[in-house]
């Protein structure tokens, strides 16, 4: 069971390297060009990130986060753990209204990539809920969310070096130092609730 919401991050990762990528060895035979128009069309299929895509990616994220910390808000057994699922509702949520002011500000309308879908998101959610409380559901969860961040902060960056757009550049580097925190949070309550060998 897959407990990462890696799907939009994902998706990120790998537009934006095969959006940079280019066919640039032409070959002149007749025997290669089939093989050559198949390499350029493939790289063609995924095209770069639009600040559309970036927008929409961010905002899956941090909805993504606001549900899974409101679930452990009142599912985790750990005072940790609830005070985690807290502060990731109130701060992902307030990362989430400034990406859609900016959106709203700049006419962005936020649209996922093609290829993203959001059942794995409803999985993760659906796993939230239908794993048992307890100590595993805490670490499971804290698990995740190292992960998750993780993903998060590599995204930003990689939306950063995406986008031409000064303002979204600002807000993602406004946002990061947020996420590190989360992050940081995270792995120090991991290592409370992971028993010594």
């Amino acid at each position: 069971m897959t407990w990462i919401r890696s799907n939009s991050i994902a998706v990120l990762g790998v537009a934006l390297a095969l959006g940079a990528c280019a066919k640039t060895d032409k070959t002149t035979t007749s025997d290669s060009a089939a093989g050559a128009m198949a390499a350029d069309s493939s790289a063609m299929a995924a095209p770069a990130l639009t600040d559309a895509n970036i927008v929409a990616i961010l905002d899956d994220a941090n909805v993504a986060d606001s549900a899974a910390g409101k679930i452990a808000s009142t599912k985790g057994t750990s005072t940790d753990v609830k005070s985690f699922g807290k502060l990731m509702v109130g701060e992902h949520h307030a990362l989430r209204v400034a990406g859609l002011d900016l959106a709203k500000k700049q006419s962005i309308t936020p649209e996922l990539p093609a290829d993203n879908t959001k059942a794995e998101a409803d999985a993760f959610i659906k796993s939230l809920n239908d794993t048992p409380k307890g100590a595993a559901w805490d670490k499971a969860y804290i698990d995740h969310e190292v992960t998750f961040h993780e993903q998060v902060l590599q995204t930003a960056t990689n939306a950063k070096n995406a986008t031409q757009n000064v303002e979204l550049k600002a807000l993602i580097d406004k946002a990061a130092p947020v996420v590190q925190h989360h992050l940081d949070r995270a792995k120090e309550i991991q290592q409370k609730l992971t028993p010594a060998t």
